[in-house]
């Protein structure tokens, strides 16, 4: 595998997951074809380095030694592929960047279950002739304002200091420790009882969680709701724009990929790591990171919807 191949290898990209694919399954798939690629390229003439031998003295019958200069192969630029190299860096300052995500989340009023889901055990059954776009709107609206005062508390950040206010007018608040699912925006795209469409902005959110807000839409509503759809739509600077289809894992347009989002990931990791730098933090209110971030050698963050 040529050392220009691998020189390329590092950074973030994004991939399209297909709905029902497996994290893992994903993962394992973009490694081979990867791994494939670059062992389908010549590999380069190992380098030459000069080494002194200790043998005996040519021509001589005494048992006489001497250095002799030769040349042997060195092995050094020639790594194991495990990951995409200091990507797996910026992965982890990416996590540690608090970035939002944006998810479109179906939900359908008129049933509840178990689990959130549509197919899960049905709990109950309700009647929803009362719910109108007006008074969902409202709900929403509520939801989102309550995350807002959340997010300031969980930043941590004395908001009387300009650098705070600054920050809170750019956008750029986030919580300076692990949080629960806070939300940033929310709002209705389509409405048609029984089904709706939410545009939902959020960080530290799980599948789950996202489900469990459509069941509370649906209790605040007076009825009841289930999720029958989450797709993620936007992975901090990543849209499905860039998202590379199942089709494209491969080795050529995962270089190209990278390449073209490293000017956007420097420029967005920055401003989203250095603006609180500067301004005075309050004491942590006693959270503490419970877990590690991803850690996934590829780079690849899990996707909505397994």
């Amino acid at each position: 595998m040529g050392s220009a191949g691998l020189s390329r290898l590092h950074g973030l990209f994004a991939v399209y997951k297909p709905p029902g694919l497996k994290w893992k399954h994903l993962r394992d798939t973009v490694e081979l074809q990867l791994l494939k690629g670059l062992n389908a390229r010549k590999p380069p003439a190992p380098k030459q380095r000069v080494r002194f031998l200790l043998g005996p003295m040519e021509g001589s019958e005494e048992k006489e030694l001497t250095l002799t200069a030769t040349s042997v192969p060195s092995f050094i630029n020639h790594p194991l592929v495990l990951g995409v190299g200091h990507g797996c860096r910026l992965l982890t300052d990416m996590y540690n960047a608090h970035l939002t995500k944006d998810y479109t989340v179906r939900g359908l009023l008129g049933k509840a279950t178990d689990d959130f889901r549509e197919d899960g055990r049905l709990v109950e059954k309700t009647t929803y002739d009362h719910v109108t776009r007006e008074k969902l709107d409202r709900i929403l609206a509520v939801i989102q304002g309550s995350h807002q005062k959340a997010l300031v508390m969980y930043s941590n950040l004395d908001l009387k200091t300009q650098e705070a206010y600054e920050m809170a007018v750019r956008g750029l608040i986030r919580p300076m420790n692990k949080s629960p699912m806070l939300i940033t925006g929310i709002r209705c795209l389509y409405f048609a009882p029984p089904e709706f469409l939410l545009e939902v902005q959020c960080m530290h959110e799980t599948q789950k969680e996202l489900r469990k807000l459509v069941h509370e839409i649906g209790l605040e509503l007076k009825t009841t709701a289930v999720c029958t759809q989450v797709r993620r739509t936007r992975d901090g600077f990543f849209t499905l724009d860039s998202a590379l289809l199942r089709t494209q894992w491969d080795l050529t347009n995962i270089q190209d990929a990278i390449r073209a989002a490293t000017p956007q990931v420097a420029a967005e990791l920055e401003k989203s790591l250095s603006p609180g730098l500067d301004t005075k933090q309050l004491p942590s209110p006693g959270w503490s990171w419970d877990s590690q971030g991803p850690s996934s050698t590829l780079g690849l963050e899990r996707g909505a919807g397994q």
